[in-house]
């Protein structure tokens, strides 16, 4: 029998950085997530100062997800996830965060429940403002290998070859979205793992 836990999102949040000089940085990775959804599934982001980010709604098999930038930078988002889970009371695992992720191959994408931040500013602000249970959507980035260029990486663009398999991975997440809703997350996560095996830089 199964244990992996029912997934149902009903906000999807993505992680970023705003201004147009941070836009296509590696630590958007979460950002051009939930674009790509809000542009799969008709849904329209706007800015909404009460939820400090930019918030949009739309329809996924039927269910409604709400999304979410939060526009407050990396590590202060928690009040802006925390301020739409609030208000729409949304528990905590019903949100899907989409990150950046250092540790897995440029190109992967991996979806799980729960756990530490792992370094990443963006988590651990949202884990001190909703808990840790929420589910992660990790696109990977790879490393730069020297954890005093980490800063750095993160906040650059990729090359063009990296960049693609990053949006390429996107995509395929995005894709697989519907079917947390009628297949399960257990059948996505084996999927998921499956998908790109680009070695790391």
């Amino acid at each position: 029998m199964s244990t992996t836990p029912t997934l149902q999102p009903r906000l999807l949040v993505g992680l970023g950085n705003p201004g147009p000089e941070y836009d296509r940085t590696r630590h958007n990775a979460g950002f051009w997530l939930v674009d790509r959804v809000a542009a799969r599934f008709g849904g329209a982001l706007k800015m909404q100062r009460n939820f400090q980010g930019e918030v949009g709604r739309c329809t996924v098999e039927g269910q409604e997800l709400w999304l979410l930038k939060p526009q407050t930078f990396m590590n202060r988002c928690g009040p802006a996830v925390r301020a739409v889970c609030d208000y729409y009371k949304i528990a905590p695992a019903e949100v899907l965060v989409a990150h950046d992720e250092l540790d897995l191959p440029v190109g992967t994408v991996r979806l799980k429940q729960g756990g530490g931040a792992g370094g990443h500013n963006g988590l651990k602000d949202t884990i001190a403002h909703i808990g840790p249970t929420f589910w992660r959507l990790r696109l990977g980035i790879g490393h730069p290998g020297n954890a005093r260029e980490v800063v750095d990486y993160v906040l650059r663009r990729a090359p063009a070859h990296d960049e693609d398999a990053i949006l390429d991975a996107v995509a395929e997440a995005a894709a697989e979205l519907p079917k947390v809703y009628t297949e399960g997350a257990e059948k996505v996560m084996n999927r998921l793992h499956r998908y790109g095996t680009k070695p790391a830089n």
